[in-house]
């Protein structure tokens, strides 16, 4: 008697990782498009930062951001190190970006200070 199977003996693999394993995405409209952790605003780039320049360990990210995971952040940081040269090339970009915006603009301290000195009618002394 010959008994008919549903699916092939020998099944290619599947070259998708589980659902449960997609960890990093990247979202036009969202964080600029840049790859992030799946459900937060967090990028890799932040996690990168966290890691790397400020010394931040995997266990303090959790702790100062509590609503991702421990293997969310080794996610982050294992695309991190996979895709060191373009994350690093867009964290310089930022950098520029903000020194370019602050060039020739007064602190907001400074700003205060100004406002201060010219609403203080006393004369000094």
């Amino acid at each position: 008697m010959e008994t008919t199977r549903s699916e092939p003996l020998s099944a290619p693999p599947s070259r998708t990782p589980a659902v449960d394993r997609v960890r990093i995405v990247c979202t036009p409209g969202t964080c600029g498009g840049r790859p992030r952790i799946d459900g937060h605003r967090i990028t890799v780039e932040d996690v990168a930062i966290w890691h790397e320049r400020m010394g931040m360990c995997p266990d303090e990210i959790v702790s100062a951001y509590p609503t991702i995971t421990l293997s969310d952040v080794y996610a982050a940081l294992a695309y991190y190190h996979e895709n060191r040269a373009a994350i690093d090339t867009d964290i310089r970009e930022g950098i520029e970006f903000v020194e370019k915006f602050r060039a020739g603009q007064p602190s907001i301290l400074e700003k205060v200070r100004q406002r201060n000195a010219e609403h203080n009618l006393l004369p000094p002394g």
